[in-house]
């Protein structure tokens, strides 16, 4: 059996929570979506965003499955049915 990846059993998004150093809050949303992406995530929204004292709290949604993707975990289960 092989091992499972917990990211596979995420039905739609993670959310990232931080606070970043940055001149502004726009630098700080630029940063944050780069964040994502250094992550390895290709699809990535702002939830949060509030600068002061020097940085931005965010809170990224990095999406993981939108509505109408095929998701891995109903593949699975598709999987271990027909076995």
């Amino acid at each position: 059996m092989g091992k499972t990846k917990a990211l596979d059993h995420v039905i739609d998004s993670l959310d990232i929570e931080t606070f970043l150093i940055c001149r502004d809050q726009d630098e700080g949303e630029r940063l944050g979506l780069q964040l994502v992406r250094d992550l390895g995530f290709k699809d990535a929204d702002v939830v949060f965003a509030e600068y002061s004292d020097g940085g931005v709290r965010i809170r990224i949604r990095a999406n993981i499955f939108r509505p109408g993707d095929p998701y891995a975990w109903c593949s699975a289960k598709q999987s271990e049915a027909a076995s």
